[in-house]
Order: structure tokens, then C-alpha cells, then sequence
């Protein structure tokens, strides 16, 4: 067996002073590095702090006064008429959470809490609200470092014409290795931080959809209630209609039998009396449709509609509206806050888009160890290591991120407008429900006073008819005059309590006063 003799250098004066040059050389080399790898530490962490884009400001609210041209104060009263008080707009007064309540209606509370308790529109837009908050949680992660572990078993043949081999100069072995792997992107450009932002910003546009959906919800409840009871009271109407109607027809083939009128007069009260019996299916179908919906409002089956009668008479209107200032609208309006929402997240993306051109870093570290056998992965002498660090930028794409980043400015401009349009919109809404309160009391006023005047003309035309001064078609007349009368003034009545909750919707319906939802509010 050949062996071979490596000669050691020996150690001489000489020798010496070049070993200690060299290990100055290399001091000095570390000295002059130090400071420029703590320069480059705090360059990276002043970097972290910025981030591209621009901040996002909240809209400030319109500069105006009030909702409409000519301020309201008062609505006119009805008197001896249900829902015909007079209403009073309390400008400035805080909307409270329970709005409904104000109509003194238990069925209708009870109602209003199953639906908000079991409604699944509400229940999928909790649900996706959760969601939303977790993405955001998702993505913070991004601002801490990764940390992976691993653990590779391999058995290899290998050529003997090959190598490298273990040192054993085994060919065919065990390989076991164990591993941690840390990765680390800086936040130089904020890439990560407006992306969490507009995370947070999508969370909120999902968090006042559910307050919307709440806010429609109680509305829509009272609202069916309202009109449920001003079906029933139209079928009622109807029902005396028809008794009416069918008296008079009675008294008129009585008549015929005798000779003292015409067959003509009889075939037109048998169609006057075959015409409001027509009307009745129309409304028994409404009713059950909207009974229905109430069901389904509370998160029921339609066979399992709530049992309580809605009658208009039973509910009280509220005398005093709070009326919020017109500054204080596009905090209070879900539908405004969504669209607000939107428009921070589309300010957000683009930082997003700016950070995408720009460089990106990447630090990377591992560590581990690599035995034959599994009861020596961890002895000493078998570990290894490693750090690295990668800059990368995106050089040509085809314009691809410019584009993106235009694209990012052209939908935050699209954001702000829709914005803008849904607080005109909102605007709208309020000034369009105070116009119909002041003409829902006149109009009841007028409906309960052509009521009254069409009764006392139907009374004195079945008298005048009786006793043979005047004709069947005054009387036939008269008849129709008071079934419209009788139909419009529950009409108007209904009028008047759909267009207060509609009021109570418009000005945003209290949700900040809510336990859960203001929690929420706080929770930004």
C-alpha cells in the first residue's frame, strides 16, 4: 500500500509576521464591513417605515344645511282618525337603536327580535364579515418571519465511478437530515402594509353591508306589518262593501217583484255588487303573500307564519321624528360608509401596484444536520448552516405593472365617484321621505274628510231613494264614491306609518346605539 505524505510548513519568523498581517488584514476588512452592514440595517428599517401610495383621508361631510328646500316642522293633524296626529321633526335629536319600538306595537317588537335572532340574509352577512376579518389576520402574518421545519430519509446507491461519498467511502447509504428553514421579506415599500389595508378597508365594506342588511331588515319588518294591517282593514272595507251592496240588492228585487222599479235598475246593482266582490281576491291574495314574507323575514317557514294580527289601529305614530344634521348623515348611513370603505380600499391597491415595480428583498437562513444513521442527527461535527439574502426587480413585463398601477388610480377615481353618488343618493332618500310625511298627513287629512262626506252622501242617497226622491243612479253613485273613499283613507293611514319607518331607514336606523354593532364600531 502506497502512502502518501503531506510535508507540514514550518513555522518561522517569517511566516509568523505574514500569518499576523494577514489576521490584521482581516480585522481591519471586518472593522470597515461592520459599519456597513449596520448602515444597511437602519437604511432597511427607515425604508420600512414609508410605504408607497397615498394616504387615504376621509371624505368631509357636504356643506349644507338641511335635506330640503323649504324646512319642515310640522305635519297637519286628522283629527278622530287612526295614525292622524300631527308629527313633529326633531332636528338634531339622536336616532335610538330600537327605533320600532316608538310604535308602541309588542307583536311587532317580538317580531322584529326573532327575525334579527334567525333571519339567514343577517346570519350569511355575519358570516362574511367573519370571513373578511380573517383574511386580514391572514395576511398580517406576512409582516413576521416564516418558519418552516423538515425532516428528509433517503437511502442512495451510488456508481462507484461517482462521488463525492460519505467518508466511510460507502456506496450505498443512509441519508438523514433534519432542517429549519427561516425566510423574511423586509416591508421595505410597504407592499405588505397596504395590502393589509386594503384588507381592513374590504373588511369594513363587508362589516356596513351587514349593517345595511340589519338596518333593511327591521324596516322591511315593519313595513310588511304595516302592510298587513292595511290589507286587513281593506278586505274589512270590502266585506262591508259587499254587505252593503248585497242589502241594496235585496231591496231591489223586492222592489221588482212589487213593479216599483225596472229590471235595469237590478242588473246594475248585481254588477256594482259583482264588481267589489271582485276586488276581494286581489287583496286576500296580497295578504297571504305578505304573511308570507313576514315569515320568511323571521326565519320561518311560510306554514310557520307568526300568528298575531297587524291592525293599523293598534299601533301608535310616533309624534316626535328625530331629524340627524345633515353633517352628521354620511357617518350614520351604512350604504355611505360601505361606499366609503370601497374607496379606502381602492387607495390602498395603489401603494399596491407602485410597491409591485419596485425592488423586492428576501432574507433566508437554515439550519440542520445531516447523519447515516438516525441516532446521530443530532451528535456534534454533523450540523451545517446557511444565510442568504435575494433583491429582486421586475426589469420588463410588457408594461404590464404600469398599467396596473394606472388601472389602480382609474378605479379609486371610479370609488370616489360612486361614493359621491351614493351621498347624493342618501340625500335623496331623506328628502324624499319628508316630502311624502308632509303630504301623507295631508292626504290623510283629505282621505278621512272625503270618507266622512262620501258616507253622508251614501246615507242621504239610500234615504232620498227610500222614500222615492231620487233615482237608483244617484244611489249606484254614491255607493262607488264611498267604497273609493273607504279604500283610500286606509291607504293613506298605511301612508303614514310605512313612510315613518321608511325615515327611521334613511337616517341610517340607529345601529351605532346597538351593543354589538357598536362594539364593532370601536373595534377598527
Amino acid at each position: 500500500m502506497n502512502e502518501t505524505w503531506v510535508d507540514l510548513p514550518v513555522s518561522t519568523d517569517a511566516t509568523r509576521d505574514e500569518t499576523t498581517a494577514e489576521i490584521s488584514s482581516i480585522a481591519s476588512l471586518s472593522l470597515n464591513v461592520l459599519p456597513c452592514i449596520a448602515a444597511l440595517g437602519m437604511a432597511c428599517l427607515l425604508l420600512a417605515g414609508c410605504a408607497m401610495g397615498p394616504d387615504f383621508e376621509k371624505p368631509t361631510a357636504p356643506d349644507v344645511s338641511d335635506y330640503t328646500a323649504h324646512p319642515l316642522s310640522t305635519t297637519v293633524a286628522s283629527a278622530n282618525v287612526a295614525g292622524g296626529d300631527a308629527q313633529r321633526f326633531a332636528k338634531g335629536v339622536d336616532i335610538s337603536a330600537d327605533w320600532w319600538t316608538l310604535f308602541h306595537s309588542k307583536p311587532l317588537n317580538d317580531l322584529i327580535e326573532q327575525s334579527l335572532a334567525k333571519n339567514p340574509d343577517l346570519k350569511s352577512a355575519q358570516a362574511a364579515l367573519s370571513a373578511a376579518r380573517e383574511n386580514v389576520l391572514a395576511q398580517r402574518g406576512a409582516y413576521y418571519p416564516s418558519v418552516t421545519g423538515s425532516f428528509s430519509a433517503s437511502r442512495q446507491k451510488q456508481p462507484g465511478s461517482l462521488a463525492p461519498v460519505p467518508n466511510n467511502n460507502a456506496f450505498l447509504y443512509n441519508l438523514f437530515t433534519p432542517q429549519v428553514s427561516v425566510s423574511y421579506v423586509p416591508d421595505v415599500f410597504g407592499l405588505n402594509r397596504r395590502t393589509v389595508e386594503s384588507l381592513q378597508a374590504q373588511a369594513e365594506q363587508v362589516r356596513f353591508q351587514m349593517i345595511a342588511t340589519q338596518t333593511t331588515l327591521t324596516a322591511n319588518v315593519v313595513l310588511t306589518a304595516v302592510q298587513i294591517g292595511s290589507l286587513q282593514m281593506q278586505i274589512d272595507a270590502t266585506h262591508q262593501l259587499i254587505d252593503i251592496n248585497s242589502n241594496m240588492l235585496q231591496i231591489l228585487q223586492y222592489q221588482l217583484a212589487k213593479g216599483s222599479v225596472g229590471g235595469l235598475d237590478v242588473a246594475a246593482q248585481e254588477s256594482q255588487l259583482a264588481q267589489v266582490k271582485a276586488a276581494l281576491p286581489p287583496l286576500l291574495k296580497q295578504l297571504a303573500q305578505q304573511r308570507d314574507l313576514l315569515a320568511v323575514l323571521a326565519g320561518v317557514f311560510p306554514s310557520q307564519a307568526p300568528a298575531e294580527k297587524f291592525e293599523l289601529s293598534s299601533l301608535q305614530l310616533p309624534q316626535e321624528l328625530p331629524l340627524s344634521l345633515p353633517s352628521e348623515l354620511v357617518a350614520q348611513r351604512p350604504d355611505v360608509l360601505q361606499a366609503e370603505a370601497n374607496m379606502h380600499a381602492a387607495s390602498a391597491q395603489i401603494g399596491v401596484a407602485i410597491a409591485n415595480r419596485l425592488p423586492n428583498i428576501e432574507l433566508t437562513a437554515n439550519a440542520g444536520s445531516t447523519a447515516l444513521a438516525i441516532g446521530q442527527v443530532f451528535k456534534s461535527g454533523l450540523g451545517f448552516w446557511g444565510l442568504g439574502a435575494d433583491l429582486t426587480a421586475p426589469i420588463f413585463q410588457g408594461g404590464k405593472l404600469l398599467h396596473q398601477e394606472r388601472a389602480a388610480k382609474a378605479a379609486y377615481v371610479q370609488a370616489a365617484e360612486q361614493y359621491r353618488s351614493t351621498v347624493l343618493t342618501a340625500f335623496q332618500n331623506v328628502a324624499d321621505t319628508l316630502a311624502a310625511l308632509e303630504q301623507d298627513a295631508e292626504g290623510l287629512k283629505a282621505a278621512a274628510a272625503a270618507a266622512d262626506a262620501a258616507k253622508v252622501t251614501l246615507d242621504l242617497s239610500q234615504r232620498q231613494w227610500r222614500d222615492g226622491y231620487a233615482n237608483y243612479l244617484s244611489l249606484l253613485s254614491a255607493e262607488q264614491a264611498y267604497q273609493q273613499a273607504s279604500i283610500n283613507l286606509v291607504q293613506a293611514q298605511a301612508n303614514r306609518y310605512a313612510d315613518t319607518a321608511a325615515l327611521f331607514q334613511a337616517l341610517g336606523g340607529g345601529w351605532w346605539h346597538r351593543a354589538d354593532l357598536a362594539q364593532d364600531k370601536n373595534e377598527k
